[in-house]
């Protein structure tokens, strides 16, 4: 049974190539593998038989360096070029003299437009699935943004295409443009770390991302995972703005804006002065005519409220009232006077009679009343007695007499 190696220490520290040794060791345990990259550098050296690659990440600002024999090159992908995406078996190999890392290749495939496409629509389906394309995620643009952000290639046409159209729409807008490759192996590091630049300045309102058109294979860095990915955790909204009107990358789907065109993202991000003055001034107009019809209703109201006779002539009512109040004073008058009148008649009437039942008349046609001294009225001569006190009424005054005989 062998013994176990020494681990190192600071009085017993491992020798370089004891440490090369190992790192090596470690590097060869993890076998043959395959690999997908871009392929961003290729030396052919006349006379050689040994190709070298620089085969880098298309999503990350990575690169390995990979060495494969001609024969292999020719018979895998004879014409690959630089920027062209591969597919490689390959064994990880650590060179001590350099402390260096490589990748030794046996067989290299190029991938085809095809394969490429078939690539593309599973990240699409996988993205999907996510939500990433979801249309009740995505913001709404700002009216009129302060400042745009502009990712795009120096001096492109896309570029100039932008800034002119937007400024001629809205000649105050102001830009933070950032230039960065718009294809190639750097491409897709370089925007997503333009997206976090801009995305991190919060004076920027939006951001478009702008290029012209190409093939398929120049628009691939704008269908790449991690800018997709990059671009639906931006907290600004974002403008997709790549090639013509046919090409659709995947950052179409997930960018919170769609312009088929840079020049049609310039129609989109900001509103035309000249229209915008002339929906005012039309807005100005109907405020000015809708006031004016209201002032117009509002006054001929008042005017007829105003002609009306309670208004036009007030004291009319009043007089209305008043000759009502003296009908019926009159009338009143009237009424108490025929009451009075009449009362009165009948009074007439009933003093006629009463004193036509009354005994005083018939005292006054010669007649007289006898009473005994209690006041019982005599009516025949044996009710008294001689010697009793009698009261003669007459009609005039009345007499005291005593009976001499009954």
């Amino acid at each position: 049974m062998t013994e176990p190696e020494p681990k190192s220490t600071a009085d017993a520290p491992w020798p370089v190539r004891v440490v090369s040794q190992k790192v090596g060791a470690w590097v060869a345990r993890l076998g043959w593998v395959w690999v997908d990259g871009q392929v961003a550098q290729i030396s052919r050296r006349p006379g050689a038989s040994v190709v070298f690659l620089t085969l880098r990440d298309p999503s990350a600002d990575l690169s390995l360096t990979v060495t494969a024999h001609r024969d292999v090159l020719d018979a895998g992908a004879p014409n690959l070029a630089e920027g062209a995406r591969v597919t490689l078996h390959a064994k990880p190999e650590y060179y001590p003299a350099r402390g260096s890392l490589s990748l030794r290749a046996d067989e290299i495939r190029q991938v085809g437009l095809g394969e490429l496409l078939a690539r593309l629509e599973q990240v699409k389906k996988l993205l999907a699935a996510e939500g990433l394309f979801a249309r009740e995620r995505k913001r709404r643009l700002p009216f009129l943004p302060q400042r745009i952000g502009l990712i795009t290639g120096r001096a492109s046409a896309a570029e100039r295409d932008v800034l002119m159209n937007t400024r001629r729409r809205w000649p105050s807008v102001d830009f933070r443009v950032i230039n960065v490759p718009v294809q190639g192996p750097t491409a897709v590091p370089q925007i997503i770390d333009a997206l976090k630049v801009l995305d991190n300045d919060e004076g920027v309102d939006v951001i478009v991302v702008a290029r012209g058109g190409g093939s398929v294979e120049d628009l691939l860095p704008f269908s790449d995972e991690a800018l997709c990915r990059a671009v639906f955790g931006c907290r600004t909204p974002v403008v997709s703005a790549i090639g013509h009107e046919t090409d659709a990358p995947l950052l179409d789907y997930v960018a919170d804006l769609r312009a088929s065109t840079p020049t049609d993202a310039a129609k989109r991000i900001v509103p035309d002065l000249e229209e915008e003055s002339r929906l005012i001034e039309h807005a100005r107009r109907r405020l000015d005519r809708a006031v004016l019809t209201q002032i117009d209703r509002e006054t001929h109201r008042l005017e007829a409220w105003r002609s009306r006779p309670v208004l036009a002539r007030p004291e009319t009512l009043i007089d209305q009232r008043s000759a009502e109040v003296g009908a019926l004073r009159d009338r009143a008058t009237r009424s108490l006077d025929h009451r009075v009148r009449r009362a009165d008649d009948e009074l007439r009437h009933t003093l006629a009679r009463l004193r036509a039942l009354s005994p005083a008349a018939t005292l006054e046609r010669g007649y007289a009343i006898v009473q005994r001294a209690d006041g019982h009225v005599v009516r025949s001569a044996a009710e008294v007695s001689p010697g009793d006190q009698l009261r003669v009424r007459l009609a005039e005054g009345e007499l005291h007499t005593e009976v001499r005989e009954g």
